[in-house]
């Protein structure tokens, strides 16, 4: 007997990876629903990250152009900055991309519906109430942001409430030692913000390649900001028109206007009712998934941040259109492959990594590995008042030296990293790079003329 099933698949979550998925399985044939809880589709990456995030970085990269003007002969003179201007067009465009994805998930005859789904079962889900079935479900809920807690948080806010800022603050104090602490910090530097980023260790993003660690440090002192070491915040208090911050050890940072937590985020399974279903979390709320991003229980998948793997928004789109290749069009196998995935910081100057570190590559291959590394000044900065460094490292392995890591930082870093991403993937050795014509004058000539 052949089970009725309102839909084919439902997606919990209208974000990158639920939209992704629902939308390629959609153009298949199948018969999908998006369920969102938030009031628009595109969830943390198109509202609340990578989309205004990036608009506010070029906001900073267009300060620093006006600064760099007079090295190219150019006599500017800036009357000021309007924060609340870029933002109501940010936040226009942003409208937008809320706007166009009905049009395009109607074209696949996907359909939304707005509201917090819970599982009833592994086929069933509740929305205000009323049941929809699927044969397949895809939790893709997305994940938050953490506050500590404090006493006195409620004075601080996440990545969240700065895109909710209408007005820039003069002083912001940012906790975190992570990308989005780095970025967020940067960007409002540039803007004209006195910032001070206060991190646990000696240094932040201690996952990446000690020489992009060190480079963006040393930049980032260089344009002003102030990075307090060793400080984690025990407590928030105002004080006047302030906000003071005071240390486990007791120290104070004081006279902030904003206060920005960025100390790390955590899967949104809380209430998703997936001991409903049988579905399993590990320790910290993740959901375990095998390669095919299929849970414990057959026929629920998840993908996205609420599995934490690679917690970034193409790696959802890709697996979610990975998953909908296999499941609807007969592509055997289909799945996605989480090494070498290629990622950038938007800090100021960008940095941007694929593969291992050198750490990484020698514990992994000892004494088979080296090392190509080259520190410039971009032909663009060598006429500019500020001297941004770009470096490039280029770590290889064994005797034909093919490629394992990646790492550079610099102007156009972000832009450069995509086609030699394509290139290890492949397979390159040094020799391949060698062996290519270099574009000159580029930066990402270095790459293929290290020696």
């Amino acid at each position: 007997m052949t089970t009725h099933y309102d839909y084919d698949l439902i997606a919990v979550g209208g974000g990158s990876g639920g939209i992704a998925t629902a939308n390629r399985a959609g153009s298949y044939g199948a018969k999908c629903l998006v369920i969102e809880s938030d009031a628009v589709l595109g969830g943390t990456c198109v509202n609340r990250g990578c989309v205004p995030k990036k608009v506010m970085w070029y906001g900073g990269a267009m300060a620093h152009a006006l600064r760099d003007a007079q090295g190219y002969g150019f006599d500017v003179t800036v009357n000021g900055f309007d924060w609340t201007a870029l933002v109501e067009k940010r936040q226009q465009y942003i409208s937008n991309i809320n706007n166009s994805y009905a049009k395009y998930l109607g074209q696949n005859n996907v359909e939304t519906l707005s509201g917090r789904a819970r599982l009833v079962d592994s086929h069933t889900v509740e929305v205000d109430g009323k049941h929809y079935s699927a044969e397949r479900i895809v939790l893709a809920p997305g994940g938050y942001a953490r506050v500590p807690d404090i006493p006195g948080k409620e004075l601080g806010v996440t990545s969240d409430g700065f895109f909710e800022f209408t007005h820039q603050p003069a002083r912001v104090l940012v906790l975190g030692a992570g990308y989005i602490a780095v970025e967020l910090a940067g960007m409002m530097q540039a803007m004209g913000s006195s910032v001070t980023l206060a991190i646990r260790h000696d240094a932040f993003l201690r996952e990446f390649d000690l020489m992009l660690q060190e480079k963006l440090m040393e930049e980032m002192l260089s344009e002003g900001l102030v990075v307090k070491t060793h400080f984690t915040a025990a407590s928030l208090a105002r004080v006047n028109d302030a906000i003071n911050a005071t240390g486990e050890d007791g120290e104070v940072l004081e006279g902030f206007d904003a206060v920005i937590f960025a100390v790390g985020r955590s899967p949104s399974t809380d209430d998703l009712g997936l001991d409903r279903a049988g579905v399993t979390m590990d320790s910290k709320g993740y959901i375990p998934v095998d390669k095919y991003q299929e849970t414990n229980v057959p026929g629920v998948f998840a993908i996205g941040d609420v599995t934490g793997q690679a917690e970034l928004t193409p790696v959802a789109i890709a697996a979610g259109r990975r998953l909908a290749d296999r499941l609807y069009d007969n592509q055997e196998g289909r799945h996605l492959d989480y090494s070498l995935i290629p990622t950038v910081v938007f800090s100021h100057p960008p940095m941007a990594t694929v593969g291992l570190t050198e750490a990484q590559a020698r514990k992994q291959y000892g004494d088979a590995v080296k090392v190509y590394e080259s520190s410039f000044t971009a032909m663009y900065n060598s006429f500019t008042p500020h001297k941004t460094k770009t470096a490039m490292k280029l770590i290889v392995t064994g005797a034909e030296e093919k490629v394992i890591g990646i790492h550079m930082i610099g102007l156009a870093a972000d832009e450069m990293l995509q086609g030699f991403a394509v290139a290890m993937r492949m397979g390159a050795t040094k020799r391949d790079l060698d062996d290519t014509v270099a574009i000159h004058p580029t930066s990402s000539e270095e790459l293929v003329t290290l020696r």
